[in-house]
């Protein structure tokens, strides 16, 4: 693949505006709470004596786990904005908009570039809303703002979106490293059991993407091989989502002992921790992928339907993408053939993963 274009900022404001309170809005899902996390340390460095608050869904919030320089995490009610219980969700909804316009926030930025997002900057009455033109601002989102970032060209990974957005205000973002991750102690000595530098395999993704898969047996069939050629285990891992585990189980028994399951994670923060002491991760699209490149882990990535130019992987961490073009990828919709997926032979999988961690190794 070929690096991803860099952003063009058309429009950046002459000099940073002055803000003493500034509202960060990303509302979901967690891998773009994740990835919107790397631009931040350029509006912390921007703005170092101001109180940054980030806007977030309750279910993506544990994505901020570990961040450095926030100063507060406010949770949007996911239940709220589903109106099943219409006079319950306005209740929560009012109160969380009173708290927000208590605060008097003087700048609001707007990653995600939605109705729903520019809507609660609009209604916590803040008086600086920055977002996107309609290049990048969906469904008229675009109305609710004072000032529009022109970012170009249309089609670009995250990660270049979100920087643009900070360099919009005058700020400077690094993709060189990932940002840094503070993570607790009692979250590093839950995972001191498990060997150093193993190789950590994600055969899931959320529910509704179940079609960006890999087959559970090429996981098994890696693990094998790749202990074969570098000696090293492979952690297999598994999240909440209905039959993860099983599927890790199955892929652990399959693989002739090369493979172990990963304990249960008691947080995101446990999680970060298995990841930051593993040699390698492989998987498909996913929030896990992400968090491996947030622990600054190689990742050999697993895309099929994915779009690869707005999903390109975070350029500051050592990285594959495998893809082939099968004629109707990217899609976001899959079928049950995922030819896309299927493309992806376990050859092209431990080529990659030793071109990452054992350059000096042949491949056969």
């Amino acid at each position: 693949m070929n690096p991803p274009e860099p952003a063009q900022l058309l429009n950046p404001l002459s000099r940073p505006p002055r803000a003493e309170r500034i509202l960060v809005i990303r509302l979901g899902a967690l891998g773009d709470v994740v990835r919107t996390r790397f631009a931040f340390p350029g509006l912390r460095a921007l703005y170092p004596e101001a109180r940054i608050d980030w806007l977030v869904e309750d279910r993506a919030a544990v994505g901020l786990t570990g961040i450095v320089g926030l100063d507060g995490v406010i949770e949007v009610p996911r239940s709220a904005l589903r109106w099943h219980r219409p006079l319950d969700g306005w209740r929560r909804l009012s109160q969380l908009l009173a708290e927000l316009r208590a605060t008097r926030y003087d700048l609001a930025l707007d990653f995600h570039g939605i109705l729903k997002s520019s809507l609660f900057a609009w209604q916590a009455r803040v008086p600086m809303r920055v977002g996107y033109d309609g290049a990048f601002a969906r469904e008229g989102s675009e109305r609710f703002l004072t000032h529009r970032a022109a970012v170009r060209p249309a089609h670009l990974s995250r990660f270049e979106r979100n920087a643009a957005l900070v360099r919009f205000l005058g700020g400077r973002v690094s993709l060189a490293a990932p940002p840094a991750l503070e993570l607790p102690e009692p979250a590093r000595r839950a995972v001191e059991g498990l060997p150093q530098n193993a190789v950590v395999l994600h055969p899931g993704t959320s529910a509704s993407t179940r079609y960006k898969r890999w087959d559970p047996e090429r996981y098994a069939s890696l693990a094998e091989r790749l202990r074969e050629r570098i000696g090293a285990p492979s952690v297999v891992t598994w999240g909440p989502v209905e039959g993860e585990r099983e599927c890790a189980e199955w892929v652990v028994k399959r693989a002739s002992g090369a493979a172990f399951l990963a304990p249960e994670t008691a947080s995101l923060a446990e999680f970060l921790a298995l990841l930051s002491r593993a040699r390698l991760f492989v998987g498909g699209d996913s929030g896990p992928l992400h968090l491996a490149c947030l622990a600054g882990v190689p990742v050999v990535a697993l895309f099929g339907p994915t779009d690869p130019t707005e999903n390109a992987l975070f350029p500051g961490v050592p990285s594959r993408m495998l893809r082939q073009d099968v004629g109707c990828n990217p899609c976001r919709r899959g079928c049950p053939a995922r030819s896309c997926m299927q493309s992806v032979s376990v050859e092209e999988v431990v080529k990659a993963a030793l071109g990452l961690v054992a350059p000096d190794i042949p491949v056969d």
